[in-house]
């Protein structure tokens, strides 16, 4: 199954790519803004220097002898000229250039304004009657650089920065999507039975608002369990007493009835009897796994718990030489599970050791000081698939044995529901055959007092 994406991941990788793109096109934008304004500045430049150099030129070629030809402006020392000109004639002929000007950069015939060649920018204004024109031009290249330097100063900060954006981004993201991750794990920290209202205080209304909707639906689906709970445990109970006392006139009936077919037909009624009122006794036990109730407010020592049942289970009849109890000396911890309902969960993992095991061999309990309790019994190996389907209700090993299937069933909805596991083994550990019951109850957290419960609710 393909593992879903992370939101918070998504957001910070958008987020970062959407900063960056933003910085992007603003540079963009601010070298194209950039570059009108250096052309602007450059051509105020041009039309500067060509109107200072112009009457300096035109006193110097009035001053000059005829005949001449061309004059060159030597230059004062080595160095780059961004600005060459040339003063020309009417008819084009070179009166003055400056000592880098190339003849080649500048168009054939003159004539005042601006105009653009392939690779310069030129700005020519008249003199003396229109007689003289001098002519500035400055390369394109020149313009380029200028922009390209002035948009790379500014994407200079991006490459710096960027790491920066995308830690920042992944922060802000974090903790705003802090309270996301604290309503997941409060709800998967959640037991199989706890349906209380999850905490929607504090909360951002986005999510707030998707609390109170998760809190609407499990008090509905509470609702709803308590009614099929409550049905099948007022059934049991009220089959109770007439089952109890069916039973008992059945026995009577065994009892005075001469041998024969009456006798018989008279004991399979006391069978079925006995069977319907162990299913109504596990129903309610059912009815109890699958209910509320399962947690202590306070952590409980199960040592004592577990010691008494064991005593108790030992006067039924086939079982007082059979119970072997292990008790650690010292618990380390205590278990938020309601002593009862351990105990429930502990009767019906004995009883089926008792019931399925080797009659002959005994049937080892022992509890650990970190609270996992392993109930192990001698006998054939379960094989795996069995294994797998024996925990779920009504169904029942290769076993001729009494019993209505709800044994385990009821052990790990009580297991779950307190925040713990029931692990089935087959082969026994240390053995080559038997079956093995690990429940793990952990130090799971008490439930939430009525008070959050109702605050939760508001």
């Amino acid at each position: 199954m393909r593992r879903a994406a992370s939101l918070q991941r998504r957001l910070g990788l958008w987020l970062a790519v959407a900063l960056a793109l933003t910085w992007l096109i603003a540079t963009v934008c601010a070298g194209v803004v950039i570059r009108h304004e250096l052309d602007e500045a450059y051509d105020s430049a041009l039309q500067e220097t060509a109107q200072r150099l112009l009457p300096l030129a035109v006193a110097d070629l009035v001053e000059r002898e005829a005949g001449r030809g061309p004059r060159r402006v030597p230059g004062m020392a080595e160095h780059d000229e961004f600005l060459t000109y040339l003063v020309r004639d009417r008819s084009g002929a070179v009166l003055l250039h400056s000592h880098d000007a190339d003849l080649e950069d500048f168009p054939a015939r003159p004539r005042p304004g601006f105009r653009d060649t392939a690779t310069h920018r030129i700005y020519g204004e008249r003199a003396v009657s229109g007689t003289m024109i001098i002519e500035v031009a400055e390369p394109l290249e020149h313009r380029r650089e200028a922009t390209l330097d002035a948009t790379f100063a500014l994407l200079t900060p991006l490459s710096l920065l960027l790491p920066l954006v995308v830690l920042g981004t992944w922060a802000l993201v974090r903790f705003n999507l802090r309270p996301v991750v604290d309503l997941g794990r409060e709800i998967e920290a959640r037991g199989a039975g706890n349906l209380g209202p999850v905490r929607a205080e504090g909360l951002p209304r986005e999510l707030g608002v998707i609390a109170e909707a998760l809190n609407r639906l499990l008090d509905r689906l509470r609702r709803t369990l308590e009614a099929e709970r409550n049905f099948a445990s007022n059934s049991a109970h009220e089959l109770r007493t007439p089952l109890a006392a069916a039973l008992a006139q059945t026995q009577r009936l065994v009892a005075e009835a001469p041998e024969g077919e009456l006798k018989h037909r008279a004991q399979q009624v006391e069978a079925s009897l006995a069977r319907l009122s162990r299913l109504s006794e596990k129903l309610l036990q059912l009815a109890r796994a699958e209910g509320g109730g399962l947690l202590a407010q306070a952590p409980q020592r199960l040592g004592p718990v577990l010691e008494h049942l064991v005593d108790d289970l030992r006067r039924t009849p086939g079982a007082g030489d059979r119970l072997q109890l292990a008790l650690p000396e010292e618990e380390t911890h205590g278990v938020h599970i309601d002593p009862d309902a351990f105990a429930i969960l502990m009767r019906n993992l004995i009883e089926n050791a008792l019931k399925h095991g080797d009659v002959d061999r005994p049937v080892r309990v022992a509890m650990s000081a970190d609270g996992v309790v392993r109930v192990a019994n001698a006998g054939p190996v379960v094989d795996a698939q069995t294994l797998v389907r024996i925990g779920e209700r009504f169904e029942r090993g290769a076993t001729r044995a009494l019993g209505v299937g709800l044994g385990l069933a009821i052990a790990r909805r009580i297991a779950e529901g307190a925040g713990g596991s029931l692990e089935l083994r087959s082969p026994a550990t240390g053995t080559d055959d038997g079956f093995e019951a690990i429940v793990r109850l952990g130090p799971s957290p008490p439930p939430a007092p009525s008070g959050a419960s109702r605050r939760g609710r508001r």
